[in-house]
């Protein structure tokens, strides 16, 4: 699939493209772009971070 393509994809329809071509390193390239600009994007690496930062998310709502 050619970059443009990937352009024309909903992010649903671009997440199962990758699923399904893992070989394809340029279409999860493009992805990851989607994935890192959305706002309140937050990243965890261990299962504490992700603890503390849901039990930030359940006191705020």
């Amino acid at each position: 699939m050619s970059n443009s393509n990937y352009r024309e994809l909903t992010e649903s329809e671009l997440r199962e493209y990758v699923k399904l071509h893992p070989q394809d390193e340029a279409a999860f390239q493009h992805y990851l772009t989607i994935m890192r600009a959305k706002p309140n994007r937050v990243v965890v690496s261990t299962g504490e971070q992700l603890e503390i930062e849901l039990r930030k998310r359940i006191a705020s709502s």
